[in-house]
């Protein structure tokens, strides 16, 4: 099946586009204007034409109601003259016009005199050649004048104009087409050197950024928005790269002590204590478990990109009561109603991060409130965190000196997971020094 002109038309380029537009629009309003121009100007000539044939013709008037015409009737600007008297016989005419056929019959003067505008009359039967612009007054004693005016002058000037406007519209087209050509050309070229650049930005020049134009146009914002976009993708790639690395490395030392378990097992069977080592293989499955289910966290935060999975409804108060209740150091102070929008189980992780955290270095007690602002903070009485660490550690993987051991502390990722969670959820996270211990504070929007 043959292609539909808007298909040819749509993949045709951009600068073929735009150029047969400009040269399309303009063609247009050029047409446009001539006819207007030559509109008005035969209009403008045309008034002109029966102005002064309507002033001749009331100057022979006035001299027919005085009866002081002579024959012939005398004319500067060669005005045709018929004075016809009541009986439709012509009195006196101007030099040269006939004196037995009156220009117009009876019937045409009537209406002309009915209507009080001029007429246009064929010239050629009367041996005039051209055409006659006709004005008809009714003077005293039932006498008619008739004067016209050839206008084969303003028809050959108006002709004229329209031969040059008939060769100088297209000539312009044809002009604005070829400097559209050439001016979209030299516009599109930066998009030109965008692309090309583009194109050479493999997975071995990450780093490599797009030409911005010197001039402070859509084409530099274009590229300024560009090489933003390549920016935030290759800290994106490098966040990526970051977590594989940093996770399997984490990975390494259970996986690296069930096997150092197992093979002492089974080197040494007869010497081994089977309970000790399923005890220590299932601790070391245990933290593969966490682990991976913080690693699957992370990875559907960012797969979402920075929103909650479900945007519902959430008693903020009944989630911080269900889990409060399974720890048994922790202590639920105020609990006031408070109702947010999100998900309830990235909600639940986020206290359930936090209580860990809390349980595993508290001295002795963990308190946790709920105030009607949606303001949640979980204090405990433990060694705090330095003030200088305190944004650090909510970095994925990051673990203080006093939490390095894997006996003691997981993998660096709870603070990272609340942090995440709790801005998909439109909250902030803070840390404060509780003197002693630290506060954890969220803030989260409260559904009205």
């Amino acid at each position: 099946m043959a292609d539909s002109p808007l298909d040819w038309w749509r993949r045709q380029g951009l600068r073929f586009r735009l150029t047969v537009a400009a040269a399309a629009v303009l063609a247009l309003a050029l047409a446009l204007s001539a006819w207007v121009l030559l509109t008005v100007l035969d209009g403008a000539l045309m008034d002109t034409v029966d102005e002064t044939t309507m002033q001749q013709a009331q100057a022979v008037r006035v001299a027919a109601d005085a009866n002081t015409l002579t024959s012939p009737i005398t004319t500067h600007d060669g005005t045709i003259v018929q004075v016809i008297d009541a009986r439709g016989r012509i009195t006196h005419v101007t030099y040269g016009t006939d004196r037995l056929v009156p220009l117009l019959d009876a019937r045409a003067r009537a209406d002309v005199l009915a209507h009080g505008r001029p007429t246009m009359l064929d010239g050629r039967p009367y041996a005039i050649p051209g055409f006659l612009r006709v004005v008809v007054l009714s003077a005293d004693h039932g006498q008619t004048v008739v004067a016209a005016r050839p206008i084969g002058e303003i028809q050959t000037s108006l002709a004229t104009a329209a031969r040059v406007l008939l060769v100088g519209t297209p000539a312009l087209v044809v002009l604005l087409a070829v400097a559209s050509w050439l001016m979209i050309g030299r516009t599109l070229r930066p998009i030109s050197a965008l692309r090309k650049s583009a194109a050479d930005i493999t997975d071995t020049a990450r780093s490599r950024r797009l030409p911005v134009p010197q001039s402070h146009d859509e084409v530099h914002s274009l590229a300024t928005t560009l090489n933003g976009m390549l920016s935030r993708l290759e800290e994106a790639e490098q966040r990526q790269r970051a977590l594989v690395s940093d996770a399997a490395h984490e990975l390494r030392s259970p996986l690296a002590s069930i096997r150092l378990q197992l093979e002492v097992a089974l080197g040494h069977p007869e010497g081994q204590q089977w309970p000790e080592t399923a005890e220590g293989v299932l601790e070391d499955t245990m933290r593969l478990s966490r682990l991976a289910e913080d690693l699957l966290a992370l990875a559907r935060l960012d797969e979402r990109g920075g929103v909650p999975a479900r945007r519902e409804p959430v008693d903020l108060d009944e989630v911080v009561r269900q889990t409060v209740d399974r720890y048994g150091e922790a202590r639920l102070a105020v609990c006031d109603p408070v109702v947010v929008r999100g998900d309830a189980l990235d909600l639940s992780r986020v206290l359930t991060n936090l209580m860990d955290n809390a349980v595993r270095h508290t001295s002795s007690k963990v308190e946790v409130t709920l105030t009607a602002d949606g303001v949640l903070t979980v204090t405990d009485d433990g060694p705090g965190i330095p003030e200088q660490d305190r944004e650090r550690v909510f970095n994925r993987f990051t673990r203080l000196d006093s939490g390095r051991s894997r006996d003691e502390g997981g993998a660096g990722l709870g603070l990272a997971i609340v942090r995440e969670t709790v801005h998909a959820h439109g909250g902030t996270v803070a840390l404060q020094d509780a003197a002693p211990g630290l506060r954890v504070v969220v803030s989260l929007p409260v559904s009205r």
